[in-house]
């Protein structure tokens, strides 16, 4: 039997107990924080609601977030056992409604690529509540450990109700059942998994009856907390986030298109001029999603997941430290996108990372041109017809990755609604060999934005390009489906990576298989 320790634990060991010292048992004890609620058998029931499901994030090779929530102050109630129930770990945290109900608890020492059982439930500590609310049970496995040369397989998908491509009436999210029917490691939700300053009507873009929601574009608390409430209400998506690992990072809806720091208020109603909406927009994705938060580096949302010795993801942050799209991008003062402690990070990070490949996370494309209106300057890294991306930096970064050992590098995006893949010879005279490849996907839901146009800067070959021909050209909700997609990447155990595209029905639409530098 293990016995695991982590900050503020609430510890049930249940098998053996009995054959433990009373010291030992009373060391324990001592340890515990007076504020401890200890967990004991997962009951039938609790007395309050989970009412939005149950995620399971920042997993790793020992630990895992769950997060949940209720309508109601109560208790979040965490209770995880292995399938022999050799390790039962149990731990609770308060909700309230200054975080709306929401609740994440984290729990450490686990075994490496164990599959765990779990339940979540909510209690409210009165005697005058008998009603009677079934647990979230369920499964996850936890991520393999550095030297584990296991194949591994992921998807990711970005870009969730916007435009009014909502929660269709009789299908939700159609394009979750076929993530759903894949089995993956993980799923990473890559960016603008809401549309905070949309909104969600009864008749789509496309025609088809939707289920409203109860929100405007998103100037408040209470707004930017609805809109997650209703994406996560789509039972698709709830089952994807309560059996696999789910990693996510944001990008500019989740706050108002093409946001920044400099480029954060709106001067129109429903918005406060003036009024700043980063913090807001921040603090509703922190709410809603099993993501760590550190005090010693408070909203910092970069990080990195070793998965196996074959494969390291970087989550990168390309919202809240960059430079003023409109401004210039000269070499000689180049703007950042990432800020210069992030940078460091990564750098640091890929220097150091012995993984055989390197999966880059990024909520915005390296060559597709974006930013709405482009008058107002070009939101990704891609300069393309203007001088206003971030195209330095990004150079400086790929030089940077060309010079370490096993250049195994894939970089994977959203944003613009529709796919393509490219392969990028970046310094086709100084090294010919070095070569990386780039995965654009979506959306899972949302407007289609077709666009053949990319920056020839990274000297890139078009692989595969999927969209409509034009973003009028679509006019029904059955044309529209076919459209959305999602990516998967899997890495066998000697290290082949292949990547494909895939459609709303599963149908796979484009493959590659790349064999490592070694």
């Amino acid at each position: 039997m293990r016995i695991s320790t982590f900050p503020n634990p609430k510890i049930h060991l249940r098998k053996f107990r009995n054959t433990f010292p009373v010291l030992f048992l009373t060391i324990v004890h001592l340890l515990i924080p007076l504020q401890a609620r200890a967990v004991d058998e997962a009951p039938e029931f609790g007395n309050a609601p989970v009412t939005h499901g149950v995620a399971i994030g920042a997993v790793q090779e020992g630990s895992a977030i769950f997060w949940s929530r209720s309508d109601r102050a109560s208790f979040m109630n965490l209770r995880v056992e292995d399938t022999e129930s050799l390790t039962v770990l149990g731990k609770s945290t308060p909700v309230a409604a200054e975080r709306d109900f929401t609740g994440k608890i984290k729990i450490h020492g686990l075994q490496p690529d164990t599959v765990f059982n779990y339940r979540v439930w909510f209690t409210v500590e009165t005697r005058e509540s008998s009603a009677k609310f079934p647990p979230v049970a369920g499964q996850f496995r936890t991520g393999p450990s550095a030297t584990s040369a296991r194949a591994v397989t992921f998807a990711w998908s970005g870009d969730l109700a916007g435009q009014n491509v909502c929660r269709d009436a009789k299908e939700g999210y159609p394009v979750f059942n076929a993530i759903n029917a894949l089995s993956m490691d993980f799923f990473i939700g890559l960016g603008d998994m809401i549309y905070a300053d949309n909104t969600c009507e009864e008749t789509g873009k496309f025609g088809n009856p939707q289920i409203p929601g109860s929100f405007q574009p998103a100037a408040n608390m209470e707004d930017y907390w609805a809109h997650w409430k209703y994406n996560r209400e789509d039972p698709g998506y709830r089952q994807l986030l309560a059996r696999v690992p789910y990693f996510v990072i944001w990008d500019d809806h989740e706050v108002v298109n093409d946001f920044g720091p400099q480029l954060d208020t709106r001067q129109e109603p429903p918005y406060i001029p003036g009024e700043h909406l980063l913090p807001l927009g921040r603090r509703a994705f922190e709410d809603y999603n099993p993501i760590a938060e550190n005090p010693g580096a408070p909203h910092r949302l970069y990080y990195n997941v070793r998965w196996g010795r074959n494969l390291e993801v970087f989550y990168l942050d390309n919202r809240q430290y960059r430079d003023a799209k409109i401004s210039p991008d000269n070499p000689s003062q180049p703007k950042t996108m990432l800020g210069r402690e992030q940078m460091v990070w990564l750098q640091e990070k890929l220097r150091s990372s012995t993984a055989l490949w390197k999966v880059i996370v990024s909520s915005v494309p390296m060559s597709i041109p974006t930013g709405w209106p482009s008058v107002d300057g070009r939101d990704g890294w891609a300069n393309f017809d203007q001088e206003t991306g971030f195209e330095n930096e990004l150079l400086d970064l790929i030089s940077f990755m060309k010079g370490l050992p096993k250049r195994n590098f894939v970089w994977i995006t959203t944003d613009v609604h529709f796919a393509e893949v490219f392969r990028y010879t970046p310094f086709p005279q100084e090294d010919p060999s070095f070569k990386l490849h780039e995965f654009v996907v979506g959306p899972i839901s949302a407007g289609l934005f077709p666009s053949r146009d990319f920056d020839t800067t990274l000297n890139p070959e078009s692989l595969f390009f999927h969209g409509p021909e034009t973003m009028d050209s679509v006019t029904d909700w059955e044309e529209a489906k076919k459209w959305f997609n999602f990516g998967v990447i899997s890495i066998d155990k000697a290290g082949s990576m292949t990547g494909s595209v895939q459609d709303t029905y599963g149908k796979r639409l484009f493959e590659t298989t790349v064999s490592p530098e070694r």
